[in-house]
């Protein structure tokens, strides 16, 4: 079946009469060079636009010109405080309220600062498509959202309440994943006008996430410990967890070192952020951490106050050290879940078994 974009506008967005749109980018700058990927991402919404203005047209709402703003350069950053419409300087986040309704169709991830703009406007609700790829309307994009809807409530289901997570990788290793005080939430591609909870989801969609407990509570450590295994290139080592903290880079290799002074530039990168289960079943596994994320059991360090957490900006040493970064372990990546127990007390739910769900 060929992908019909405008279908998925209304599947996800259900935009109404009265609502003004508004398509966003990001630019190249000297410390974050164009890419052929991302001059596609630039024309791609474009695309998007004009779909949303045909789609307008019918129903009744406005769609802006594209707004666009230099590259932060890294994932989690916070938004510049200027952003360029039609040639002409604008206050990025004033000119976004303007809008009830957003695409972020970037080179880096805006997820973490669009939650701040929710923050302030209720009638704000924004999709961040860090990274997107024209061929994923062929993949992860025209999955059935309805069966990936489905998938993310078993999974929600499944953590809601649960004590810890317990992770054994293909490698041997474990990690478990302390989730007390912490409630699950699903990124499930619905995305309607006056949506209850978060406003904020990743398109293409498919993932259940919890933040696991980060030590907050005086007196109360997490539990959170153990060792993750990870692999670049040809590289594998070994990253130690205590206290929900990476508290040592095990390794020889160039990427060992890189990540320990990475690290050590900023102990808030430390904190084990995220954990999540992707469920679209269309996603593919290429490197793309967007859509490789939406394929399996995926973890991310660094800023987690976007998704539940309490690591902040103001954790960081600067708003330059920000980062919120994703590392997956779905089948097709050279390190998977072995299996992956959810824990309630005496009950015990197994979700995975050798890199493939259990549980749908």
């Amino acid at each position: 079946m060929a992908f019909d974009l405008i279908k998925l506008l209304i599947d996800v967005f259900d935009p109404e009469a009265g609502e003004v749109v508004t398509v966003v980018c990001d630019t190249p700058t000297p410390t974050s060079p164009d890419n052929e990927r991302w001059v596609e991402r630039r024309a791609m919404a474009r695309e998007w636009r004009e779909a949303f203005v045909a789609l307008g047209q019918a129903r009744g709402f406005t769609v802006r010109p594209v707004l666009t703003y230099p590259a932060t350069g890294a994932s989690g950053a916070e938004l510049p405080t200027e952003g360029v419409v039609n040639g002409r300087v604008v206050p990025l986040e004033a000119t976004l309220l303007e809008s009830t309704l957003a695409l972020f169709m970037t080179e880096f991830s805006a997820t973490a600062a669009l939650d701040g703009v929710c923050e302030k406007k209720r009638d704000f609700r924004a999709a961040s498509m860090p990274g997107v790829e024209k061929r994923m309307e062929r993949t992860a994009l025209a999955a059935d959202y309805h069966e990936v809807a489905r998938r993310c409530a078993v999974l929600e289901r499944l953590l809601r309440d649960a004590d810890r997570l317990e992770v054994t990788f293909s490698t041997g290793h474990r990690c478990e994943f302390d989730l007390r005080y912490r409630r699950p939430e699903v990124d499930d591609g619905a995305l309607p006008r006056g949506r209850a909870g978060d406003r904020v989801i990743n398109l293409p969609s498919g993932e259940t996430f919890i933040v696991p407990y980060e030590g907050e509570r005086p007196g109360e450590m997490s539990k959170t410990q153990g060792v993750i295994p990870l692999r670049v290139d040809r590289e594998t080592f070994l990253l130690r967890i205590e206290r929900n903290r990476i508290a040592k880079v095990e390794g020889d290799g160039a990427e060992a070192r890189r990540l320990r002074s990475f690290f050590a530039a900023d102990p808030a990168r430390c904190n084990v952020a995220e954990v999540a289960f992707g469920c679209n079943d269309a996603a593919q596994v290429t490197g793309n951490v967007l859509e490789d994320e939406k394929a399996g059991f995926h973890w991310a360090y660094g800023r987690s106050d976007h998704l539940g957490g309490v690591t902040g900006v103001a954790s960081f040493i600067a708003r330059e050290t920000v980062v919120h970064h994703d590392i997956v372990y779905a089948a097709g990546n050279p390190i998977q879940v072995t299996e992956a127990v959810a824990v309630r007390g005496n009950e015990r739910n197994r979700i995975m078994r050798n890199g493939a769900y259990v549980v749908f």
